[in-house]
């Protein structure tokens, strides 16, 4: 047969669309894996819980709540969740796929990043970690593992398994969440996250990402947590060349003792970043790169005190000041006057502006580009309720036909503009009404083996279900000898799209284990996948397989299948029967006699003799026991 992983999600089809593929990494509460999606015909990828996980209820909101945090998020740099579901024991998500490797691994390869690698992936990150903080939502698990690099230049932050709403008070009340390398010193002692508790962690990669180290380490997590609560991160130009008095401060100030004396949230952290391109501006150099932080933590770096103010010598003379002339009340009441005029002036503009405003409003929504109308969203609706929706909008519809999987027939599929595109008031939208899903031509798979038929099966686009049986028969084992519907009736010739098709293959010829002992023969019909039933055999004589060997298999049905029960056919030896007594009688009836009985008799009397010899006895004797066609020797003695 075929080789298959023993992964069982492998080869399988999630509620009969993503088809699985391969595993791509494994973590401590989910696998994650290469996946087909039939229904929109793109690669995706899977996470699956581990289905021992999937029994706490605990982990399993955990794993749903990745899927509500994550698809409020849409942004470049996040990696978009598509969909959640659930089958049997398996819980999943379905994620977009990017080909590529993480940044843990790039950092295994050149154990530290350039200083323009690290900016790039720090402002990348950052953006998407502001996405999330902007929708309330906090990370709590930042780390190179959840960084992925595709492999067209893309970079995408994933993984918000241990996510929560920054709205929520973030205690866990339980063991720490997050790897214990990154976590914030406030998470260590109090249990207690935030989105500084994100940008630590951050401030935490980035000395990393310059260093190729973390800045704590020890042989126990308790070792590295205590640190985390209790030492100060170093600059990374203490460890490392590619770091800058800049990136020094970024890191000092994101991974600060005290949350609130680090960046707000990752937007100001992205900020920073940004700005270390051509320095620190203004005040970014007052917040970050304050004498106190530079003088402390970074001892090669001289920050110049404020010049002071410029003070008069005893013996300078005095700035000249101009003289202010009195002003009498006749000229203050006309620069009053004047005042007046002028305010009136710009209040007349303003006037003005706002009647501009206010015609190009009237016009931008009477007959210019306000009077467009949206296209509203119909999906799902009938062709009746769609084309009223329309009319009632000044809409025109007109309508298609199309084939759909999961769209009842009658019902909208698709329309054309879309929904949202802005369009004229009496233009034309066309609706494209289900028909039901297309009628394919079912594969003819008789002779594959079982991996080329489920290739063939979603190539026609069906969906390839469960190997039904297997079979014993003369093909090779793995070879598909008969296909059916999901319900086990026999493939029609046409069937909808994405059908489940389910095979039957060959398990091989049945086993062979004539003359074998008796646990020889169970081991080898166990191998093959039958169950031996004792009620099912018996003991038989045989002339040709000794006693206590098995003769055959008994198979209760003319088409086997592993799992079915057989007998063990087991041989007694040979058949024994009484020799008769000979003894007394002519020699020629002695001889027909045990002919008859079955025996083969001899003697060494000649023929001729024969009529005047008398038996005296028979080796073996009259009354032992002997198989038919034993030798029996007749010794006689002749009367004269």
């Amino acid at each position: 047969m075929t080789s298959v992983s023993s992964d069982p999600l492998i080869g399988h089809t999630l509620e009969g669309r993503y088809v699985i593929h391969s595993r791509i990494a494994r973590g401590g509460m989910a696998t994650v894996y290469m996946a087909t999606d039939n229904r929109l015909h793109r690669t995706v990828a899977i996470k699956a819980m581990h289905p021992h996980l999937a029994e706490d209820p605990d982990f399993r909101n955990r794993f749903e709540q990745e899927a509500r945090n994550a698809a409020k998020l849409t942004h470049p740099n996040l990696v978009s969740v598509l969909d959640q579901g659930e089958e049997g024991e398996t819980v999943y998500l379905v994620m977009e796929y990017l080909p590529g490797i993480t940044l843990r691994e790039l950092l295994k390869q050149q154990r530290f990043l350039t200083t323009e690698q690290t900016i790039e992936v720090s402002e990348s990150i950052l953006s998407g970690l502001s996405a999330a903080h902007a929708a309330g939502i906090i990370h709590r698990d930042l780390k190179p593992e959840n960084v992925l690099l595709a492999d067209d230049g893309r970079i995408k932050l994933a993984d918000f398994g241990l996510a929560r709403p920054a709205s929520a008070n973030t205690g866990t009340g339980q063991a720490l969440l997050g790897t214990i390398a990154y976590l914030s010193p406030e998470l260590v002692t109090r249990g207690v996250a935030d989105k500084q508790s994100d940008v630590y962690a951050f401030g935490i990669m980035m000395f990393e990402m310059l260093t190729g180290e973390q800045p704590f380490t020890g042989d126990q997590p308790m070792q590295i947590a205590y640190q985390h609560a209790h030492d100060v991160v170093p600059a990374p130009s203490t460890l490392s060349s590619q770091s800058t008095p800049e990136l020094d401060a970024i890191v000092l100030w994101a991974t600060d003792k005290e949350p609130e004396k680090r960046p707000a949230d990752a937007a100001e952290m992205l900020q920073a970043v940004e700005a270390s391109h051509d320095g620190p501006a203004p005040d970014f150099a007052t917040k970050v790169l304050g004498t106190q932080v530079l003088t402390t933590q970074l001892p090669c770096t001289t920050v110049v005190d404020p010049l002071p103010e410029e003070q008069p010598t005893p013996d300078a003379p005095a700035p000249a000041q101009e003289a202010i002339e009195p002003r009498s009340a006749t000229a203050l009441a006309y620069a009053r006057g004047r005042k007046q005029r002028r305010k009136g002036a710009i209040m007349l503009g303003i006037v003005a502006g706002l009647a501009a405003i206010a015609a190009g409003v009237g016009w931008y929504f009477g007959s210019g580009p306000g009077s467009l109308v949206t296209v509203p969203e119909l999906e799902g609706l009938t062709a009746e309720e769609a084309t009223q929706a329309l009319e009632g909008m000044n809409l025109i519809a007109t309508t298609s036909e199309c084939y759909a999987l999961t769209t009842d027939v009658g019902g909208v599929v698709d329309l054309d503009p879309a929904p949202g595109t802005r369009v004229e008031r009496e233009s034309s939208v066309n609706l494209c009404i289900s028909i039901g899903p297309e009628s394919l031509e079912t594969p003819d798979l008789t002779g594959l083996d079982l991996e080329e038929a489920q290739k063939k099966i979603n190539e026609a686009r069906f969906i390839s279900g469960k190997v039904r049986a297997e079979q014993f028969s003369d093909q090779p084992e793995g070879t598909v000898l008969w296909t059916s519907t999901e319900d086990g009736d026999e493939l029609p010739q046409m069937m909808p799209e994405q059908s489940v098709i389910d095979v039957v293959v060959s398990a091989g010829q049945l086993p062979e284990i004539s003359d074998l002992s008796d646990a020889e023969a169970r081991e080898k019909l166990a191998e093959a996948g039958l169950e031996i039933d004792d009620e099912l055999g018996w003991l038989e004589y045989s002339d040709s397989v000794k006693a206590d060997r098995v003769i055959s298999a008994h198979y209760p049905a003319d088409t086997m299948y592993r799992g079915d029960s057989v007998g063990l056919v087991v041989s007694r030896g040979p058949e024994l029967f009484e020799i008769p007594d000979v003894s007394g009688m002519k020699l020629q009836e002695a001889i027909d006699l045990l002919s008859e009985a079955g025996f083969e008799p001899s003697t060494l009397v000649p023929e001729i003799l024969r009529g005047m010899a008398e038996v005296k006895e028979s080796v073996p004797g009259a009354g032992e026991m002997a198989p038919k066609g034993s030798e029996v020797q007749v010794k006689s003695v002749i009367s004269l």
